[in-house]
């Protein structure tokens, strides 16, 4: 039985998993969701933020949140960020899986971790991983003096010793409770938060909900993972998604990097609104318009946030430049909300978050065959399509066939000789009329059949 992610967000077993760099706990994390949701890496310390996720194991659903590794002696300048993070990860569980290196044995930090989750007062399933074939059997043994019972081996990796974790967790799940069950859950709205690396994505994403969720630093590179945040604005659901900087694939030379851009690309896919995060100082900047175009040719909204608008001394004059320049760089969508402001401040927030709910409206937006058939009968007489052969071709219906986003069928004579001018001249003019502006569109323009050219 496969549990959706709403039944799992309402009724979910909060699980935090913890321990020290490279035992394994994004791997275990990708296992119980049932896909690659943390980047794994043979790298110590990949995962920074905690994140987040939904899963299930048997028939447990599960709230899943994966944690960053700390190390005691560490000199990175965000492990005090980390180490706040997991902290909270431990508040916020129902049961804590402590996953140590069976094969490396028990160290001086994991030593640490468990006077640590000693002091948590939440229940803890100790996790030997990396124990498959015949490895593991020291770590184990001397895991017993860590003072959590028996620990479980398991290969995080291969999927070995889940059963027994199962076994271990279900005593502690208290099971559903469906006093509101007749209430229908929306799914929220998808809002992934995208640009180049150090433009304030992150610091966005925190002003946004209002306290320090993931980290931030002057430094480029900070956010690795995608990290989703459920919250809500106006009375609205919404999936707060950060992401990793996206620069150009030519300059993307590491692996990690490389996996980092991916999950920021995913994002994107998966998104329904995605807000591109520029810097004012250097805005618009070729990388910026290729982000842009990706995510107009996914389909999706798209805002423009103008960050650090409060070190832009000619706001006006920059502005107008502005929008001139998308005019022309992204002919294909008029109309994308450009929204200056500061992230850093917040100065604007409400500003950006109300155009990304107008756009998302839009975005949604149905039509009814008989308004558009209307309107294009209007249009076709004040403006024809041209000939072709010393005959004209004809128009005949046009019909929206889905939202999210908009798409239209239009039906004439001569399909493929209609041309793309005209093609773009039905779409401007349903963006105007209709209200669809900032929005990408798709129409596609079909032969209707002459049921009497054969005879």
């Amino acid at each position: 039985m496969i549990l959706s992610e709403a039944f799992c967000r309402k009724h979910g077993l909060k699980l935090a998993i913890v321990g020290r760099p490279n035992v394994g706990k994004s791997t275990l994390f990708n296992r119980l969701s049932g896909k690659r949701m943390a980047i794994v890496h043979d790298i110590p310390g990949v995962t920074r933020d905690r994140k987040e996720a939904y899963g299930q194991l048997g028939d447990i659903p599960l709230q899943l949140i994966d944690t960053a590794g700390l190390e005691d002696k560490s000199k990175d300048p965000l492990m005090p960020g980390m180490k706040a993070q997991v902290i909270e990860a431990l508040k916020g569980s129902d049961v804590i899986l402590f996953v140590i290196d069976g094969r490396a044995g028990i160290t001086p930090l994991d030593e640490s971790f468990a006077h640590l989750l000693r002091r948590a007062e939440k229940p803890v399933v100790l996790i030997a991983n990396k124990c498959e074939g015949k490895a593991g059997g020291q770590g184990i043994a001397e895991a017993w003096g860590l003072g959590f019972g028996e620990p479980i081996a398991t290969s995080a990796e291969h999927g070995m010793g889940l059963d027994t974790v199962y076994e271990s967790i279900l005593p502690l799940y208290k099971g559903p409770h469906f006093e509101d069950e007749g209430e229908e859950e929306i799914a929220p709205l998808q809002l992934a938060i995208v640009g180049r690396p150090n433009v304030g994505k992150s610091t966005l994403l925190n002003q946004l909900v209002g306290f320090e969720r993931v980290l931030t630093g002057p430094e480029a590179g900070v956010t690795r993972d995608a990290i989703g945040i459920e919250w809500e604005y106006k009375g609205q659901a919404i999936k707060l998604i950060d992401t990793a900087g996206m620069r150009r694939r030519s300059k993307v030379t590491e692996k990690l990097e490389w996996l980092s851009t991916s999950e920021s690309v995913s994002a994107i896919q998966y998104a329904q609104v995605v807000v591109l995060v520029c810097d004012a100082t250097q805005p618009l900047e070729k990388q910026d318009l290729h982000i842009a175009s990706q995510v107009i040719d996914e389909g999706r909204c798209l805002v423009l946030a103008l960050n650090k608008w409060d070190l832009i001394p000619n706001k006006q004059e920059l502005l107008a430049d502005l929008n001139y320049r998308l005019q022309n760089a992204l002919p294909q969508v008029k109309g994308i909300p450009l929204v200056p402001m500061s992230a850093l401040t917040g100065k604007n927030k409400e500003k950006l978050l109300d155009a990304v709910l107008e756009i998302y409206g839009i975005w949604n937006q149905r039509i009814s065959t008989s308004r558009l058939n209307r309107w294009l009968e209007g249009l076709v007489s004040h403006h024809p399509p041209p000939l072709v052969s010393g005959r004209r071709i004809k128009i005949k219906y046009l019909t929206q066939i889905k939202t999210r986003p908009p798409t239209f069928v239009m039906f004439s004579s001569k399909a493929t000789e209609l041309p793309d001018s005209y093609v773009r001249y039905v779409i401007n003019g349903m963006r105007e009329t209709f209200g669809l502006a900032g929005v990408p569109m798709r129409l596609s323009v079909r032969s209707s059949k002459n049921p009497y050219d054969e005879k």
